[in-house]
């Protein structure tokens, strides 16, 4: 330690929030007190101008070395005190902050004078550790000005567009044969009944024609090293056995291939070739050869494709190749996939033909689908009559998925109302558990439903749908919850409202670049307020139904968001990395390697003789010094004497 600590002791009421319950001026009198503490003073809320500028006006008049501001999380308001510091010319690692709100006053609101004393043994911890803070100086890493977008649904076009048009080359990497995600699936867009496809594929030509994307389909991303700044990433790029370049979309090589397989983009209501194109609008406009179903493409085997390419453009002999590139950010956009109600048997799906998911209805919708846009059932092939929806399907059961999938209320609306157009004496039902219109315009479109179109809704969950056998028709049987009643209704066709569920996409690359999960399985933001398109990776970011369920209007503006992070950080050229890291004492170390396997953010490597932190690399976790058996990994920031001055101060007078 440097000179002889002079704290000052900053107590926020945060309105009520702090002083309804604790009582700050007991609270600062106590502070004064304390050792070091040169001045402790309160303020209504003291993250405002006014109280930021009391604090650096105390720095200067007190030559205060050390501050303490008792209030909210730091994870809310550490940034802004520490700028203050800064500002005061004091270095900013010299601020601890006491958490009396979240983990006092909102806790303890029962018992306002044990929340008091718990803010002073709070405030008594934390001028503590405030005496043996030291001045730390941030790292400062080069950023370099490329970016990775992950995914190329909606929310990864919008993302690599808006990079794109700032001027930074951009590698969009897409596992499919084509870009455009589920939205290439959808019909119409609510609540404005927009064509889907009239919306998105102008999006999708441009990023096949603008000059700063390097668009990559049917590729994975399957490594990725290095840090923000400068992420070394690897690509599997998967043989397409066509060479896009050549490939004019003809047809013919899908005309003359024998093999018929079901087509998983009308969602097994059509059939396609082995040798198919995913969806006329695709981009790249190209074939690709399903190697799995294909006959074989050895001279012995089929090769009726490769006879009838005029383009010559079919190539048997390509192999799957990694490449390697370097950006300096990463946005992911891995999209979702939609709930697979064949787990819960009381539904019928998969046994019973005329129950269907209503992804499988949108593409029976489609004018570009399996009928034309002609409503069938796939028992015999007839309009239906009587239509049900049932809502919350894999949504909202603690048994499956506990979350709102927040898209489900609105599409069966929508869909309801298409139907209604196209079959005006159809009878439309929606059982529901609580209808949720919560965008724009959505809750007018659900009114417009009822009173314009006649769709029925009914409050109540769905216990259990049966078939007759002979006329596969339905009996759905439920609850009418707002009657308290038993409710049986007769229908042609089911439509379950199935909810969105993380994709396999996500899953592994969270597992690829370390990303934090939340409970649900989505990738978890940094802070849900103050940092949503942020990850706990530096220079990663995220955006769309990777982060968690959501319709395309807010999709698209995370992507937005995401990519003006992106550029923000590309745009400086560099980025201060927070100095909170692990520090090797080699004389003490015994080489056992155990903090190498136990580092979550693989921060620490083996050079030469001896082990080292990559301190671009490494969050100050703490893993890997509850780990080693030599006690050889210390923390700046966090170290030994600090929080032992805190957990004795903690203990005080006990």
């Amino acid at each position: 330690m440097s000179a002889e600590p002079r704290i000052g002791v900053y107590v926020c009421h945060c309105g009520t929030n702090i002083a309804g319950f604790v009582d700050v001026t007991k609270v600062v009198e106590y502070a004064k007190a304390l050792p070091y503490v040169v001045v402790a003073r309160d303020y209504r809320y003291m993250c405002s101008d006014p109280g930021q500028r009391l604090i650096k006006e105390d720095i200067k008049t007190y030559s205060l070395n050390r501050i303490v501001i008792a209030a909210c999380s730091p994870r809310l308001h550490e940034p802004t005190f520490r700028k203050v510091a800064e500002e005061a010319g004091l270095n900013p690692y010299l601020v601890e902050m006491a958490n009396i709100r979240e983990q006092d006053s909102w806790v303890h609101m029962d018992n306002p004078s044990e929340a008091t004393e718990k803010a002073k043994d709070l405030v008594r911890m934390a001028v503590a550790r405030a005496a043996l803070l030291e001045p730390l100086e941030k790292v400062v890493v080069p950023v370099k000005k490329a970016a990775l977008v992950i995914g190329g649904g909606i929310a990864g076009i919008s993302a690599a567009l808006d990079l794109a048009e700032a001027g930074y080359p951009v590698y969009l990497v897409e596992e499919k044969p084509s870009i455009g995600g589920h939205m290439a699936q959808l019909d119409k867009t609510f609540p404005t009944m927009d064509c889907s496809a009239c919306i998105l594929t102008p999006k999708m030509v441009e990023v096949s024609r603008h000059p700063n994307i390097k668009l990559k389909t049917y590729s994975e991303v399957v490594g990725v090293e290095g840090t923000v700044g400068s992420f070394k990433v690897k690509v599997l790029m998967k043989p397409r056995f066509v060479i896009e370049d050549k490939c004019t979309a003809c047809g013919e090589c899908a005309q003359a291939c024998p093999v018929e397989v079901p087509n998983e983009f009308d969602m097994g209501l059509s059939w396609r070739k082995a040798i198919y194109i995913p969806f006329p609008q695709a981009v790249p406009n190209a074939y690709v050869l399903d190697l799995e179903n294909c006959l074989g493409i050895t001279p012995e085997a089929c090769l009726k494709c490769k006879e009838v390419c005029e383009a010559d453009a079919i190539d048997y002999d390509m192999q799957p190749k990694i490449e390697e590139i370097e950006v300096g950010t990463i946005i992911v956009a891995t999209g979702y996939d939609t709930y697979n109600p064949v787990i819960d048997p009381e539904y019928g799906y998969g046994r019973y033909p005329n129950v269907l998911t209503s992804l499988e209805v949108e593409r029976l919708l489609n004018a570009a689908g399996p009928t034309g846009g002609k409503l069938v059932r796939p028992s015999d092939g007839r309009p239906p009559k009587r239509i049900v929806y049932v809502q919350c399907v894999g949504s909202r059961n603690k048994n499956r998925n506990p979350y709102c999938s927040r898209v489900c209320c609105m599409y069966a609306v929508k869909q309801a109302r298409q139907i209604k157009e196209k079959y005006p004496d159809a009878q439309v039902t929606i059982f529901y558990i609580d209808l949720r219109a919560f965008g724009k315009g959505y809750e007018e479109f659900y009114e417009a439903a009822q009173r314009e179109y006649g769709v029925s809704f009914v409050r109540g969950r769905v216990s259990k749908i049966v078939e007759d056998p002979e006329t596969h028709n339905l009996v759905v049987r439920a609850e009418d919850t707002l009657l308290g009643t038993p409710v049986e209704v007769e229908a042609d066709m089911v439509v379950l409202s199935v909810g969105i569920a993380p994709s396999e996409g996500t899953r592994k690359i969270a597992d690829i670049l370390g990303l934090s999960k939340s409970p649900d399985g989505f990738l978890m933001e940094a802070h849900a307020k103050l940092r949503p398109v942020d990850t706990m990776i530096d220079g990663v970011f995220l955006c769309g139904t990777a982060q968690g369920p959501k319709d395309i209007p807010d999709s698209v503006a995370q992507a937005k968001g995401a990519a003006a992070s992106a550029i923000a950080l590309m745009s400086r050229g560099a980025l201060e990395v927070e100095p909170y890291q692990a520090e090797i004492d080699q004389s003490i170390c015994g080489m056992c390697g155990i903090c190498v396997s136990i580092c979550p953010f693989n921060a620490i490597v083996k050079s030469g003789e001896a082990y080292v932190v990559d301190k671009s690399l490494c969050k100050g976790c703490g893993a890997c010094a509850a780990a080693c058996p030599s006690g050889a990994i210390k923390f700046s920031h966090f170290t030994d004497m600090q929080l032992l001055a805190q957990v004795k101060a903690a203990f005080a007078g006990w």
